[in-house]
């Protein structure tokens, strides 16, 4: 629960700037901490190592907080999210031991004597009843696969008088694990040989834990993008596989009176991952008929691409099979409630006959056909019909249209009028009955497409959209 002090402030991303003035005082108080550092006379006395030691680690902490920041600034995941386990480890080990990070020992060769901080015991959950850890005996305490690491440094400060800088996990006594970060270094007499060792250990648990939590956030996010490229390219190259493949204008049937010219465009959402299941397709079948249809599956991605295309085929080969818009409706329905992948849809399927000039259609929830003709336009009434995939057993009816030479049917997926604050999706249909002056002056279906597109695609578009347009010829 936040503190009441910030209640009433929503969490807010950091501006740029103020990690980058974070940045630049972590450089310059590490730099005064360095300095601090190089000035402390590190001899015999004990207070005098302690302080060279704090400073050190002191300059890594300050270390790792510059790094975490820089990574902030570049935008990787932000703080990690709450870790459980973490932080019952933490509420076991009480207040004094939440509260102990640092603590130094010093060990005697000459004497065996041993000397720990108070801090230290804390830090191993060690009662200094029990007293300190012989130098021989500390192994006791770590992870067995840590022990060689631990041995071969005390002997390398021993022997060699190298400084020891390593870390390890430890097993408390109440059985909490924990990782210290040991520095150390060997104390010579007046012979040049080594008399003790002493050395500061510092709990580190709570940072290497973050440092896991963002590495492992950075991956997981990292999967994600990979996971999210791949099904858009499959998105996309199954979209581009099942549309149909001819751009520009189609003409059928041919050497006929009554013709249509035929010509439509796909218009992507603003944001290119969001892939929908928007189809159209304008068809000759075998009887001289033609078929136009637009339609929609809700859903992006792979999922909708992969519906679309199944019922795009279901609806040809119905269609290339001489079944009536109606109850080719109520096929696809049924077709949808049956799918593994539970979806609505909307669609319109026309079916046109040249000889006497006639459009039969049908809808499943789908904005109507817009008619121009004469320079209005007008929208047809459409028959009943309900989404695809929402009621069982739904009953789709089929209306009729008499075509005359010259006109322009618009048909479009409701991605191209979306509702907005600004616009309802009336107001959309409105935009488009207000082109009609455009149609009738246009030379063709490729024409009239290119101004629907230069109407409706320049915005910032939530989804993707369809439009189809049929100009019949005299």
């Amino acid at each position: 629960m936040p503190s009441h002090l910030f209640a009433d402030r929503p969490a807010q991303p950091p501006e740029p700037g103020s990690v980058d003035a974070l940045i630049s005082q972590t450089r310059r108080l590490r730099g005064e901490v360095d300095a601090v550092r190089r000035d402390t006379v590190v001899d015999d006395d004990a207070q005098g190592r302690w302080q060279r030691a704090l400073c050190d680690l002191a300059v890594h902490q300050l270390d790792d907080l510059g790094e975490h920041l820089g990574q902030l600034k570049e935008g990787l995941p932000a703080s990690p999210g709450f870790d459980g386990t973490a932080a019952a480890e933490d509420e076991a080990m009480g207040p004094e031991a939440q509260q102990t990070r640092v603590g130094s020992a010093e060990w005697n060769l000459l004497t065996d004597e041993v000397d720990w901080s108070e801090e230290l015991f804390q830090i191993f959950g060690r009662s200094p009843e029990a007293g300190p850890l012989p130098l021989d005996e500390l192994g006791s305490a770590l992870f067995c696969e840590d022990q060689p690491l631990l041995t071969s440094m005390v002997t390398a400060c021993l022997v060699d008088g190298k400084p020891i800088d390593g870390e390890f996990r430890i097993v408390r006594a109440d059985g909490h694990v924990r990782t210290l970060h040991m520095r150390g270094e060997p104390v010579l007499d007046s012979d040049g040989c080594t008399a003790s060792m002493w050395a500061v250990f510092r709990d580190v648990s709570e940072l290497r834990r973050s440092q896991r939590a963002v590495r492992e956030s950075r991956d997981s996010l990292q999967r994600r993008r990979e996971i999210a490229q791949t099904e858009h390219r499959l998105a996309v190259e199954l979209q581009e596989a099942v549309l149909p493949p001819w751009r520009g204008s189609l003409r059928f049937p041919h050497h006929t009176n009554g013709a249509l010219d035929v010509a439509a465009h796909y218009l992507p959402a603003a944001k290119s991952a969001l892939i929908g299941g928007d189809w159209y397709d304008a068809l000759e079948l075998p009887d001289g008929r033609s078929l136009l249809t637009v339609g929609d599956l809700t859903g992006h991605g792979v999922t909708a691409t992969s519906g679309m295309a199944m019922m795009l085929g279901a609806l040809r080969g119905m269609a290339m099979a001489g079944i009536e818009p109606g109850p080719l409706m109520g096929w696809l329905d049924r077709l949808l409630e049956a799918s593994v992948q539970p979806a609505l849809g909307s669609a319109v399927c026309c079916r046109y006959d040249p000889a006497r000039r006639v459009l039969s259609w049908a809808q499943a929830g789908h904005p109507a056909p817009l008619l121009f003709r004469g320079g209005s336009g007008r929208a047809l009434r459409p028959p009943e019909g309900v989404l695809l995939g929402a009621a069982s057993g739904a009953a789709y009816g089929q209306a009729e249209e008499l075509l005359e030479p010259g006109d322009v049917l618009v048909l479009h997926t409701d991605g191209l009028t979306p509702r907005s604050i600004e616009f309802g999706r009336a107001d959309g249909a409105e935009r488009l009955l207000a082109l009609a002056p455009r149609f009738t002056a246009a030379r063709s279906a490729q024409d009239c497409v290119r101004t629907v597109v230069e109407e409706f695609g320049a915005g910032e578009r939530e989804d993707d959209a369809c439009v189809l347009v049929a100009r019949v010829g005299g």
